[in-house]
């Protein structure tokens, strides 16, 4: 079974179940074991053994998979020391004096996640810690907030050129001048420029459907959102400050940490060092820094002493540890795919028919990508298997095209983890959001659907006429379209109540 297509029925069987039982644990669990079975031939003490030894084991003793882990507790930390400090609190009373409206706390939500582009993982839990009291009371559900930290997380930092994630593409281009080619397929990631005008405009024009809009007319849901605010002791000791100062130092710290990581402060230049950064070390020591800065800033403030600070530290793992686990059945699930062979399936399947297809390639690595992102959960590996081919078959060749189809496959891998209940983006924009992760995957699923839907149009377009000029501008337009159709038929379903 190894490198067929039994490699990908594992996540696709934990995927249907996380979608149709809405418990995603023993989803991902059953995916494992499923797994495991293929793997040893059926036999049970082998496919125990891979489970555990090469499985969650071998992922949680992965230093990279740790100092992501690590991220999350101090991330976790830092939430529960500004929500003590009464920051979060002196910020949602401030939101509230500047921010008037529902949209206005959505839009805000919005450039937030946009301005945070450093990092997906660090955007999420950022984002989600700050606008969380804001968005509750609007009367915005958490699946909402949860939507709208993921729309502005991963599409932003596949189309930010100082990212984790082109540093990321740029090591998997090779023999070619990654970061140009990175810059040159930025305006055609259809999928991630569409998402945040998606976004936006459904924002502004007030559209919602599917799941989503059944949650955000929930009446009484919201209520109780807004309840949470109100019902909270009212502590007047914090100020906006102390917020805000934890999460600049946070910001600031871990660029520091990710440039650090890629060799800055050893003569690399900035480009170069950011290039070759390793995310996970540059997060983790960036948000231990920030977490000291915090603790020394709330004690020279006297609104927090040093016992009250280290009663936070297991306060802010507890809240994580829904998102940790979540994240080591992911990491676990994916080890039992790639023992499979599924990224072998996946590029001799692509190699083997990429010649052929040229001009349609662009859309059809974007379905490629997003499939193999949705079943194994992971955008990193989807572009590290898909981009090397692409650069083979147009390399020398036709370089537009080839632009176009890494632009594509970004596109589709960034899509495919936007729809996983396995991606770990998506597991962290639940977290943030303080939201069930499955109610999370089902409302968002919808949106994420229409914009893939317009943007393989698009890529069909882009890979035809070989102009953003003409593709981006008919993918606007349809998105546009679109909207403007669920907004009259909503306005005609109101005017036949």
């Amino acid at each position: 079974m190894y490198a067929t297509i039994w490699a990908l029925l594992p996540p696709l069987i934990a995927i249907i179940l996380a979608l149709i039982t809405k418990e995603v644990y023993s989803s991902l669990f059953i995916g494992i074991v499923v797994g495991a079975l293929l793997y040893a031939g059926f036999n049970v003490e082998i496919a125990v053994n891979h489970i555990f030894q090469d499985g969650m084991v071998g992922v949680l003793s992965d230093k990279n998979n740790i100092g992501i882990l690590i991220f999350l507790v101090i991330l976790g930390v830092m939430v529960c020391l500004m929500n003590k400090a009464g920051g979060s609190e002196a910020f949602g009373r401030f939101a509230g004096e500047k921010i008037k409206t529902k949209m206005g706390a959505q839009l805000a939500t919005v450039v937030l996640g946009i301005l945070i582009f450093i990092d997906d993982y660090f955007n999420c839990l950022t984002v989600g810690s700050v606008m969380r009291p804001v968005t509750a009371k609007h009367g915005i559900s958490k699946e909402k907030l949860a939507y709208l930290i993921d729309a502005t997380a991963a599409p932003v930092c596949i189309i930010a050129p100082i990212s984790s994630w082109a540093a990321a593409v740029n090591g998997f281009v090779e023999g070619e001048d990654g970061f140009s080619l990175f810059l040159q397929a930025i305006p055609f990631n259809f999928y991630a420029l569409l998402t945040i005008l998606f976004v936006v405009l459904a924002i502004v024009m007030k559209v919602e459907f599917g799941p989503m809009k059944k949650r955000e007319s929930n009446v009484v849901r919201m209520h109780e959102m807004a309840q949470v605010i109100t019902d909270k002791k009212q502590d007047k000791k914090g100020r906006v400050m102390d917020l805000v100062v934890p999460v600049i130092a946070l910001l600031i710290s871990c660029i520091v940490g990710m440039i650090y990581s890629g060799g800055f402060f050893e003569g690399k230049d900035f480009i170069t060092a950011f290039s070759d950064s390793n995310a996970s070390v540059g997060l983790m020591l960036g948000s231990f820094i920030a977490l000291v800065i915090t603790i020394i800033y709330y004690m020279l403030r006297r609104i927090m002493t040093m016992k009250e600070c280290m009663e936070c530290l297991p306060e802010g793992f507890k809240a994580m540890v829904p998102a940790i686990l979540i994240l080591a059945f992911a990491w676990t699930l994916k080890a039992m795919t790639d023992s499979l062979g599924a990224n072998e399936y996946v590029e001799m399947m692509m190699s083997g028919s990429a010649e052929g297809l040229m001009r349609l390639l662009p859309a059809i690595i974007f379905l490629v990508a997003c499939f193999l992102a949705f079943a194994t959960g992971t955008s990193w590996g989807t572009f590290g298997i898909l981009i090397p081919i692409v650069v083979e078959v147009f390399a020398g060749n036709d370089h537009t095209l080839m632009v176009i189809s890494i632009a594509a496959c970004m596109a589709g891998a960034v899509c495919g983890d936007h729809c996983s209940p396995i991606s770990d983006t998506t597991i962290m924009a639940s977290a943030g959001a303080d939201c069930d992760h499955v109610s999370h995957v089902t409302t968002q699923l919808p949106y994420a659907i229409v914009v893939a839907a317009i943007s393989f149009v698009t890529y069909i377009v882009a890979g035809l006429t070989k102009s953003v000029w003409i593709s981006l501008p008919t993918g606007i337009v349809l998105v546009l379209a679109v909207l403007f159709i669920f907004k009259m038929r909503d306005k005609n379903k109101a005017v036949v109540k």
